[in-house]
């Protein structure tokens, strides 16, 4: 990897400056998020697995993302207020980023390096779906769609991807989250 994830500068949903290293120590699911989409309500499960594990050390990040179908087009405050009035949103939210575009976003440049291939989830058909739609990303390794996954370990190495329709309670997922937590 050619930038340290601590170090890529961000901005909370909120408008503060902030960086990874506010979570350097602890396991980081990374989320491309969006308000509406047909996964949109993955919000919820994602919520959920903070709950369940913040004790332990994850953090669930989430990244509004309007790449894919226009499907984030709120204000920063429109976003926030959307998620906390829908499902009680207390995981980290950041401003929007892009993730495939020529203005790929530091970190998302970096995550994709790191691991250009998302898991699938078993039987999926979701790839095929984006390809009859003539939605296909541009490259292989781009990010799919909102929701994509994209886990970190405590030492800030991102160690596994996860295609947008591997729900948050999915076993794989579910697995990957207890081996990184030890």
């Amino acid at each position: 990897m050619s930038a340290n994830l601590y170090d890529i500068p961000l901005r909370r949903l909120e408008g503060q400056s902030a960086s990874l290293n506010d979570y350097r120590g602890k396991v980081m699911l990374i989320v491309n998020v969006a308000s509406q989409c047909g996964l949109t309500p993955q919000y919820a499960g994602l919520e959920k697995l903070f709950e369940h594990y913040e004790e332990r050390g994850l953090v669930v990040l989430g990244f509004p993302c309007n790449d894919f179908g226009a499907q984030e087009p709120g204000s920063e405050t429109e976003i926030a207020d959307f998620c906390q009035r829908n499902y009680g949103v207390r995981f980290p939210m950041f401003e929007k980023v892009e993730v495939n575009r020529e203005a790929r976003h530091p970190l998302y440049r970096e995550l994709v390096q790191a691991q250009p291939q998302a898991r699938q989830a078993e039987g999926s058909q979701f790839a095929d779906k984006l390809a009859q739609h003539g939605l296909t990303p541009k490259n292989p390794s781009d990010v799919m769609w909102n929701f994509e996954k994209f886990l970190v370990d405590r030492e800030g190495k991102v160690i596994a991807r996860f295609a947008p329709d591997v729900k948050p309670d999915d076993p794989a997922l579910v697995a990957a989250i207890e081996a990184a937590l030890g």
